[in-house]
């Protein structure tokens, strides 16, 4: 079935920035939960530069559930082995409408609708031995049943030496294409890095005809060694395995975005990973129904890293019940400046507990500076202003308190928090 959907906004030379279901409904989130977040979104984050809505993993499986994977789980299949939405959860999908039906209401919304995928084919239309859509082949023919996924049961990968490989890619996207998707996390792609499968991902997205962002997981097999490959093939690709609102999560990240952050640009993206803030763990892999454990603090330092180092940001926190200050964060337009307008991002020292990291505006006045303090205790910090890219006369300001910080034209005095930081625009003024 063709399934038209509404026109969206065009994109945007910037890192993608929306809402993914993992964080909070983990494999079972519903077709009212996801219209419930685009709404929210739509509200209060579209003007802000929010506008993707992505269902994650295993939409197809009608007895998903919370803390884990059921073994050999029943599928919802088409006659060409094509994942289908759960028509329990999501019940628009009926008569084989697909997602067509709600990525046409997201995208009414003014929203980009996204959804997750499993590297390779499933393993009930492998035993089932299904035909490949427009081949005289089957899905056992083209599954490589050695390659599995570690840790999801759903798929085995496929043989890439033999056509019906790429075939079965190519009707999958179309099919996504048709339904009026928009951005699909595919996962399961790097660890190890599955080259050939990235490769042939992002030739089915070509010849679907529809520009659809390609986001890349999990990223703990990922290097600048792939770097090449990646901006060919994916918008975004993530750098670490998940990230749950842990400090020694987000504290890993640093090193890890400091390598990536010179090679940020309209090329693509190094993905820090989701934002796990606001209401977390309603029906999640991990955790309990909760609030965000980091404090105040570390989810601004969070936020900020973020941002610094361009970053996508796709939030987890269910967005209707999460506290209105964390919804406070996500639309400080300030802060959000640095991710939309900032180049030659880098982290210029690192001294113990203490790291700065500069950037340059595009108007090429302005410029951007954070200083993080990674100590357990509160810290009293003197950074010279040189160390931040400052001039003496230049006007520092907090873009996180919006107030203007005073200085004595040599050094800022910083008071940070365990674990804080702080954000700041840099403007010259008249002497």
């Amino acid at each position: 079935m063709a399934y038209i959907s509404h026109p969206i906004p065009e994109r945007r030379p910037r890192p993608p920035m929306g809402w993914n279901s993992w964080d909070c409904y983990g494999t079972t989130v519903t077709e009212e939960e996801v219209l419930a977040n685009a709404a929210f979104m739509h509200e209060r984050l579209l003007p802000y530069g929010w506008d993707t809505v992505v269902v994650d993993i295993q939409w197809y499986e009608p007895t998903a559930r919370a803390h884990g994977y059921n073994p050999d789980p029943p599928l919802s299949l088409d006659a060409h082995g094509r994942q289908l939405p759960a028509e329990n959860r999501f019940p628009s999908a009926a008569g084989g409408a697909g997602f067509g039906p709600l990525a046409d209401r997201v995208h009414q919304l003014g929203l980009r609708f996204g959804l997750h995928i499993m590297r390779g084919i499933p393993r009930r239309a492998v035993a089932a031995r299904l035909p490949v859509a427009g081949t005289e082949f089957t899905a056992d023919q083209i599954a490589d049943t050695s390659s599995v996924c570690p840790w999801n049961p759903d798929n085995y990968g496929l043989d890439h030496n033999h056509p019906g490989a790429q075939a079965y890619y190519d009707s999958q996207v179309a099919q996504f294409a048709d339904w009026g998707v928009d951005f699909i996390k595919a996962d399961d792609m790097l660890f190890p890095y599955h080259q050939q499968e990235i490769t042939a991902y992002s030739r089915a997205i070509a010849r679907s005809r529809r520009p659809i962002d390609l986001s890349l997981s999990p990223g703990t097999d990922v290097s600048l060694a792939h770097l090449d490959h990646l901006r060919e093939s994916a918008t975004m690709w993530r750098v670490c395995d998940d990230l749950w609102d842990r400090w020694e999560d987000i504290e890993a990240q640093f090193a890890r975005m400091a390598r990536w952050a010179p090679w940020q640009s309209e090329r693509g993206w190094a993905d820090a990973d989701m934002l796990p803030l606001g209401r977390i763990g309603i029906r999640a892999e991990r955790g309990e129904d909760r609030l965000c454990a980091l404090t105040r603090d570390e989810q601004i330092t969070l936020l900020t890293l973020w941002l610094i180092s361009r970053s996508p940001l796709m939030m987890g926190g269910d967005l209707p019940t999460s506290p209105p200050e964390t919804i406070e964060l996500l639309t400080n337009d300030e802060a959000l400046d640095v991710l939309w307008h900032s180049k030659d991002n880098r982290e210029v020292m690192r001294e113990k507990d203490l790291v700065l990291w500069t950037a340059n505006a595009t108007d090429e006045t302005t410029r951007y500076a954070a200083v993080f303090s990674l100590a357990d205790t509160p810290q009293h910090r003197t950074v010279p202003l040189g160390s931040l890219g400052a001039q003496p006369h230049d006007r520092v300001r907090d873009v996180w308190t919006r107030t203007d910080t005073p200085h004595d034209g040599h050094s800022l005095r910083i008071d940070l928090p365990a674990h804080g930081s702080a954000l700041y625009r840099l403007t010259p003024t008249a002497r």
